[in-house]
């Protein structure tokens, strides 16, 4: 699935990606949305759905049993399940995220067991970095691991982990020396099956209800050494990596999200009539479809510019994958917005996806980074 490309076309091979997903998102995923959304239930049907046809983790290479997609394939998967269903776009998203610290420094054993895992549909990866008292200065994270021979012992709350508990597999961050802040985090990996680990109560949130958000507890956890991720003190470095192409990931959710809601509001405003037209016909309306088109564009080519310094791991991916996260986010929340407004008290209400879509928006601007962290991170690395 893997293909060059440039920042100006994309290739005939990821159209056809799209459209594969799309009817699959549309015919698999979408029925689905509303009800889990309203129940906050995990969405088995797009899990299903989506490692019945291999799109659930396409970033893993082909040396490990994947489909070995390139960044801008990955972003298509995720924009596209996005489109009808934000916590079903976190299954690929997440999995990436989760797995991306083993494929960027992991030892090739570890590559082979977890990717593999991953690629074959066993078990989903989440990655646990955030803590009660450690969100935006996660250098000042408390989990703890301690060496007991050929061993590490893990001890330690993580906060905001998405999909714990339903994931297998789970990257995490842990403090190896306290003395010296973030090159004293080392990155490990660690089972759900780990005698030890334990799973608080499901957050309520205000959107992607079905991707199911909760703390991640380790009580005396030991796992063999070889688990570790790269080397000692490494694995904050291997963590902000991880973020620079993943922050792309967030951007295209947030695209799709905001197609999701413009597509919904298109087709509303030209049946709905008013003083005896389509309100479609009404300039007011057309400048706002016009407003939410144009920003919706640009938020999508900067999110595919920055897929492709991903792919090619050019040296301004960290403002590119910043950039793109922000303005998506920020696009992805005014067009959701505007798309309520253009329904009236209709889109006030649950029989209208776009109230969902205008929730579900929201958590693109926080996670990954809250859009004031990406503004500091873009301003400390001005092209």
């Amino acid at each position: 699935m893997s293909q060059e490309f440039d920042l100006f076309r994309i290739s005939e091979e990821h159209e056809m990606l799209r459209e594969a997903v799309r009817s699959l998102a549309e015919a698999k995923i979408a029925p689905f949305a509303a009800e889990v959304d309203e129940l906050g239930r995990f969405p088995q049907e797009a899990l299903d759905a989506l490692r019945g046809s291999d799109l659930h983790a396409v970033h893993v290479p082909e040396e490990f049993g994947g489909a070995g997609a390139d960044a801008l394939a990955t972003v298509i998967v995720i924009e596209e399940v996005a489109r009808v269903c934000a916590s079903s776009s976190l299954i690929p998203a997440v999995n990436k995220l989760g797995s991306l610290p083993v494929q960027l420094s992991g030892s090739p054993e570890l590559k082979a067991k977890y990717l593999g895992a991953l690629a074959r549909g066993e078990g989903m990866f989440s990655y646990c970095l955030s803590e009660p008292e450690a969100g935006s200065d996660a250098a000042g994270m408390r989990t703890r691991a301690v060496r007991d021979g050929d061993f590490w012992v893990l001890n330690g709350v993580k906060r905001w982990i998405t999909n714990a508990g339903v994931s297998e597999f789970y990257t995490v961050m842990a403090v190896t020396d306290p003395e010296l802040r973030s090159k004293g985090i080392s990155a490990f990996v660690v089972e759900k099956g780990d005698e030890g680990v334990s799973f608080g109560a499901p957050e309520r949130k205000l959107g992607i209800k079905g991707s199911p958000t909760r703390e991640v507890y380790f009580d005396n956890v030991r796992i063999p050494a070889d688990r570790m991720i790269g080397a000692e003190g490494t694995g904050f470095a291997t963590a902000m990596r991880t973020l620079d192409h993943t922050r792309v990931t967030i951007a295209a959710q947030a695209v799709g999200i905001a197609q999701g809601a413009l597509d919904y509001a298109k087709g509303y405003v030209k049946e709905r009539r008013q003083f005896g037209k389509a309100i479609a016909e009404f300039q007011g309306v057309q400048f706002m479809l016009a407003d939410m088109a144009m920003k919706l564009e640009a938020a999508r080519q900067l999110t595919y510019v920055a897929a492709a310094k991903s792919q090619r791991g050019d040296g301004d991916l960290t403002f590119f994958g910043a950039a793109a996260k922000c303005y998506a986010s920020d696009a992805a929340m005014e067009i959701t917005t505007d798309a309520v407004q253009l329904l009236g008290g209709y889109g006030y209400t649950r029989d209208y996806p776009v109230e969902r879509m205008m929730r579900d928006a929201k958590i693109t601007q926080i996670y990954e980074g809250t859009n004031q962290v990406q503004r500091i991170v873009m301003a400390r690395n001005l092209p």
